[in-house]
């Protein structure tokens, strides 16, 4: 099942696809002395991923062999994450990515907080279904397991994938008043009414909800989330504020700081653009030029180096200079 609605990716469905001529070609750029790694970013960077499902299948049919597997055998580094990644089904992508973050060594809540505070409720669903399927596990119980307080709390409200929707006009002053009470108002902090109010609110209500505390408090929603909370909650209910405004900017931010200061977090990169690529990366590229003196393009070129930085570039589908 594809998440993809309104597509302002990057990558779109090769319109002259022959799965049989693409899974040949591989083979070939696999076989003999070295591998020619050109061919493949090229390739599969220009095919659709549901294309490359299907050159998957071909591929198998033709060689008896497992084409994720062959790449996996030849490729090495942060470039096999990359192409791996891009060949994994969007749904099987998330479901991995939330099983490594939860059972891996020590829980890598960066991972957490991007998905669950970046998907839609339906995509949500959809992923604690697939996740039960792969694993016979529960997600939730799984996160509850690995994460405390309120930060458990707003992931578990989350993943009930309940936000309501619309506007509901008649309590939009009184979310920001309850807020601005709990908040700013108050010596400590209730982060239990952050946590319910901005885990169960449509992003269209928040919007509203956030004006109206901006002329209550004179503060922004997230300089009080900084100011009153620490920690993966701050973390947590940033990602959910950021989203409900945009969600493009949010990754445009992630990509930013995935890249900013000394070494480049080659995780959060290559996830943010193959997960996005499909969807709104052409949306993230605007909006990142907006926020940064530079383009997506220039700062991926000039943070990374190799087969990778050539297939991100690819990716990226343009400069914004």
């Amino acid at each position: 099942m594809s998440f993809t609605c309104a597509n302002r990716g990057t990558v779109r469905p090769s319109g002259n696809f022959n799965s049989s001529a693409d899974a040949e070609a591989l083979r070939k750029a696999m076989r003999g002395l070295g591998t020619d790694e050109e061919t493949i970013l090229q390739l599969l960077i220009a095919r659709s991923n549901a294309q490359r499902q299907e050159i998957k299948t071909v591929y198998k049919t033709l060689f008896g062999k497992d084409l994720v597997d062959d790449l996996k055998g030849e490729l090495g580094g942060k470039f096999e994450t990359l192409i791996v990644s891009l060949m994994t089904p969007p749904v099987a992508y998330d479901v991995t990515a939330l099983r490594n973050a939860i059972k891996g060594a020590g829980t890598d809540e960066k991972v957490l907080v991007e998905i669950l505070a970046s998907r839609t409720p339906q995509q949500v669903r959809t992923i604690i279904a697939a996740y039960r399927q792969e694993y016979d596990d529960d997600l939730e119980e799984d996160i509850s397991g690995d994460t405390s307080g309120h930060f458990k709390r707003l992931l578990v409200i989350l993943l009930q994938a309940n936000r309501q929707s619309g506007i509901q006009f008649d309590s939009i002053e009184n979310d920001a008043q309850v807020l601005f009470q709990a908040g700013e108002l108050k010596f400590g902090t209730e982060e239990q009414t952050f946590v319910t109010i901005l885990g169960n609110r449509s992003p269209e209500h928040l919007r509203k909800v956030f004006d109206a505390y901006m002329k209550m408090s004179g503060y922004e929603m997230e300089e009080t989330i900084k100011r009153e909370t620490s920690g993966n909650l701050r973390a947590l209910l940033l990602a959910v504020v950021k989203c409900a405004r945009s969600v493009p900017t949010y990754f445009a931010e992630t990509l930013y700081h995935s890249m900013k200061g000394a070494g480049t977090d080659d995780d959060t990169l290559i996830r943010v653009m193959v997960t996005r690529s499909e969807v709104d990366l052409l949306d993230i590229r605007a909006e990142f030029r907006k926020l940064f003196a530079c383009s997506l393009h220039s700062m991926i070129k000039g943070d990374t180096g190799g087969d990778l930085r050539k297939a991100l570039l690819l990716l990226c589908g343009g400069d914004d200079a």
